[in-house]
């Protein structure tokens, strides 16, 4: 097949490894400095320091390029929720038609959209859907075994199954749009309450109540879009909440990690140097939540430790002095 994947990151890059090898693949950078940089030293060393680049993969910063590749086959879109409208428009004004699949997890910060939805309004003509699930982009890039959840119509599923599942990679399919975005997009919110429970030192019962509770508050607000229960206890909901809120490489928790150690949120962005979907997505999940009088405790905690009006050990205090109530609730 013919694989473009645009975005240039860690998972990016770790993706277009991974299958360059089986499909002729292109990586497209938005800068045309670092697509020759990669081209030349066969290294990602901002995003993926320390691992070679697939001898069959080609750097481009040429979108047309990229998109004229992809056109009878794949494009998969590896940005951040931020960068994905911006993105899509540049493609839209490139007339193409192409199926495509997105890497994003989030909402978009201004109006609340699930990617889905962003998808419909600027592509609206093209066979689209999320690939999610539990993946550090450097496990991926070392070969290790890794399971995915690709969302979306038959033909949509089975065509991204067929590039993406194999070698290290295995791919599940659903028809649960919503509901692979939505666990996609509040666990990263929820890794963030972790960190700052494991910085404040409050113990591994308290990281399981986490969790546990967070995936709790996920399902209530998918359900209320009009995801199904189930998705939630599969690879896109716990599986990734599980991986984002207790692995090491995860971004979000070590921005929850240094905010309850008392460190800035702008200190910790720059000393983490990547893109922490939970922190643009927190204020979106939570004010499309309170539009749909949906009760979200653990998310409204995170967002006012990163807005500053409230300090992470005294959110955690406020969290505990909620009132008692039954556990499916």
């Amino acid at each position: 097949m013919r694989i473009s994947i645009l975005g240039a990151g860690a998972w990016g890059t770790a993706l277009a490894c991974t299958l360059a090898p089986r499909h002729t693949t292109v990586l497209w950078a938005r800068s045309a400095e670092q697509a020759a940089r990669m081209e030349q030293s066969r290294r990602n060393e901002r995003y993926l320091p320390g691992r070679d680049l697939a001898p069959e993969l080609h750097v481009s910063a040429d979108l047309d390029h990229a998109l004229a590749h992809a056109a009878e086959d794949l494009l998969l879109l590896a940005v951040p929720i931020a960068s994905l409208r911006p993105l899509l428009r540049q493609v839209q004004q490139r007339s193409f038609r192409g199926a495509c699949a997105w890497l994003c997890k989030g909402l978009e910060r201004d109006t609340g959209m699930l990617a889905h939805q962003i998808l419909a309004s600027e592509l609206p003509h093209n066979a689209a859907g999320p690939l999610s699930g539990p993946s550090f982009a450097e496990e991926v890039a070392q070969g290790l075994p890794t399971a995915l959840v690709v969302a979306g119509t038959t033909e949509l599923c089975e065509l991204v199954t067929a590039a993406v599942h194999g070698g290290n990679l295995r791919i599940y399919s659903t028809d649960d749009v919503v509901g692979v975005e939505v666990g996609g997009a509040v666990k990263n919110v929820m890794a963030i309450a972790t960190g700052i429970a494991d910085a404040l030192q409050l113990g591994h019962n308290a990281r399981a109540a986490l969790i546990t509770r967070g995936l709790t508050e996920t399902r209530r607000f998918g359900e209320a879009l009009g995801a199904r229960a189930e998705t939630f206890t599969g690879l896109t909901g716990l599986g990734d909440l599980i991986l984002t809120a207790t692995g090491d490489p995860s971004r979000n928790r070590r921005i929850g990690l240094a905010l309850g150690r008392g460190i800035a949120l702008t200190q910790a962005l720059a000393d983490l140097g990547h893109v922490a979907e939970g922190v643009w997505s927190a204020p979106a999940i939570v004010a499309r939540a309170g539009a749909l009088q949906i009760e979200m405790p653990i998310s409204e905690a995170v967002c006012a430790v990163l807005e500053g009006r409230t300090r992470p050990r005294d959110a955690v205090e406020l969290l505990l002095a909620r009132d008692p109530r039954a556990e499916r609730s």
